[in-house]
């Protein structure tokens, strides 16, 4: 009898112990952050090339280290990445690809709530501007768009991102080196103090605030 009484003790509680593993596993999100829509990514800079030299004229007090920002669209259970990346220009691309296409990692901010009536109207922004190639001069242009002035384009409306002077020159106050010879294979002056924005920059407004760090499924 007493055996009896141990084995469906035992069966008793394997049973919650599933109950609880079930409960857990509902709600952890897929991503590892529970993805809003109109969140904002932004990914890694690394040390290298084109994502370095980014990253080293574009420090801000807030020492973060981002080359790339995207625009996350949420329909229902799905979710697609708004963006004008290298070499495809503006598009609409799964999540899930876009994680496997930049391998790196990346952060996740949100609007503050008093902002975030305009995601709407800027996800229809974005998606009027997908198909566009993309800027590899950096100037403002209407019919090419790089990383941060498609997002900050997206949103241009509602004065979250705002342009400011660029500068290509490091900490040392000397241009680097990498943008002089991007711009010299165009033929072009380096485009110091034209108007344009950056992740880092935007990284540090107000406006937003991050939220999390994205972990491919």
């Amino acid at each position: 009898m007493i055996y009896i009484i141990k084995i469906r003790y035992f069966i008793k509680n394997k049973f919650y112990i599933f109950i609880i593993i079930i409960l857990f596993a509902s709600c952890t999100p897929k991503y590892g952050v529970h993805l809003h829509n109109g969140d904002l990514l932004f990914v890694a800079a690394n040390n290298q090339n084109l994502s370095g030299a980014i990253d080293r004229v574009t420090q801000t007090n807030h020492k973060t280290h981002y080359d790339h920002i995207a625009l996350l669209e949420k329909k229902r259970n799905k979710y697609f990445v708004l963006q004008s990346n290298i070499p495809r220009g503006s598009e609409k691309i799964s999540l899930d690809k876009f994680l496997k296409e930049e391998n790196k990692r990346i952060d996740v901010y949100r609007l503050q709530k008093s902002f975030r009536s305009i995601i709407p109207s800027a996800i229809i922004r974005a998606e009027n501007m997908i198909g566009k190639p993309y800027n590899y001069t950096y100037v403002l242009s209407d019919t090419a768009y790089y990383c941060s002035d498609f997002i900050q384009k997206s949103f241009s409306d509602d004065s979250i991102f705002a342009l400011k002077p660029m500068t290509f020159k490091n900490a040392d106050g000397k241009t680097d080196s990498a943008w002089i010879n991007l711009y010299k294979k165009m033929n072009m002056d380096v485009p110091e103090g034209k108007p344009g924005c950056n992740p880092n920059g935007m990284a540090a407004s107000p406006a937003i605030y991050f939220t999390g760090t994205l972990t491919a499924k």
